[in-house]
């Protein structure tokens, strides 16, 4: 049976033909539904870009299967909708009863972002254990001091929220580094080669009060909603850093704010943030280390060629009734457990 294919993330010459090959007798869309970052356009490596029509509402009806992040106030329209394949991993815009039509799978792009994003978390960690954000202020004063001790990655305790493929990617970093890594999952499991320990959520409370980094990798779900609430943050390690890459809700903000103030903590590396995007004013500007929630996306050219690669893939699986890579559960918001 013929499939209507429609492919809204920005892709170039050698992307299109591999998804060409990879749908067979289906037929493709290409419109432009998500955006790349700014500043870059008309440079290499986004230049490489093809053009696309802008997406419009009519695109979804036509839909048997959506590749990438859309609105989605328009999947309402999508009535003939199998098969949703995000750009991000991320996907709680789309886990809302009845936005997708029943019996729909949804998978997202795992496996595309811990590059990126481990990277960012590393330069965040360095940045704060370095006092590197101190003195890049010193050096808007044009003022040469020291600002006192350093710490360092090595011989740290480093706790990973989330042992997926950024956490996964974030505790190698560190393990090279020479950090025991303590890896937190939701179900007990086995300890990876890049960690030395690991515990399921239950044994939270336990291990905060161990770690000098505290890394949170997680999800947006409601399991994970506030996790780190007051309690669990004067819970950790005095001078303990906290770097934050999941969503910024996991994170009570005030609570952190409070502790930062107090000098209880010795740093925060925000790449999200509760409120997001942070209004001016807020505290938490002048006491944390925040970049816009620019970890992921598009920002590094790798990731976009790793997303499109789980495109292909998925799309041949799709057109061949094979099973999808990174099914989510639509109850937990994770993959489905046992999926490939």
């Amino acid at each position: 049976m013929k499939k209507n294919i429609l492919v809204t993330m920005p892709v170039s010459a050698a992307q299109r033909e591999a998804l060409r090959s990879a749908a067979g007798e289906g037929e493709l869309r290409f419109r432009l539904g998500e955006e790349l970052p700014s500043g870059r356009g008309g440079q290499l490596p986004f230049s490489d870009l093809l053009p696309a029509e802008p997406l419009v509402e009519q695109d979804f009806a036509w839909a048997n299967a959506i590749l990438g992040n859309v609105d989605p106030g328009l999947l309402r329209a999508a009535k003939n909708l199998e098969w949703m394949q995000t750009s991000s991993a991320g996907v709680e815009p789309y886990l809302l009863p009845g936005l997708l039509p029943e019996g729909a799978v949804l998978t997202n792009a795992t496996g595309a972002y811990g590059l990126a994003i481990s990277e960012h978390m590393l330069g965040m960690l360095l940045c704060l254990l370095k006092k590197l954000e101190l003195y890049r202020d010193a050096q808007g004063r044009e003022e040469w001091a020291s600002q006192g001790m350093v710490g360092s990655v090595y011989g740290s305790t480093v706790l990973v929220l989330g042992m997926g493929d950024i956490g996964g990617d974030f505790g190698r970093l560190c393990k090279a580094m020479g950090a025991y890594v303590i890896g937190v999952r939701r179900t007990p499991a086995l300890c990876p080669d890049y960690a030395d320990e690991v515990h399921s959520s239950a044994k939270l409370d336990e291990l905060l009060p161990r770690a000098d980094v505290v890394a949170v990798t997680l999800p947006g779900t409601p399991a994970t909603r506030g996790l780190l609430d007051r309690d669990r943050i004067n819970r950790m390690k005095p001078g303990a850093v906290l770097l934050n890459v999941g969503r910024g809700y996991i994170v009570d903000t005030q609570a952190l704010c409070d502790a930062l103030e107090a000098g209880r903590l010795g740093g925060a590396g925000l790449d999200v943030t509760d409120p997001e995007p942070l209004p001016p004013g807020h505290r938490l500007w002048r006491l944390a280390l925040i970049t816009p929630h620019v970890s992921g996306g598009y920002h590094l050219w790798e990731t976009h060629q790793r997303i499109g690669n789980i495109f292909v893939e998925n799309l041949g699986r799709f057109m061949a009734g094979e099973p999808l890579k990174n099914q989510v559960d639509f109850r937990t918001g994770y993959r489905r457990a046992g999926n490939i």
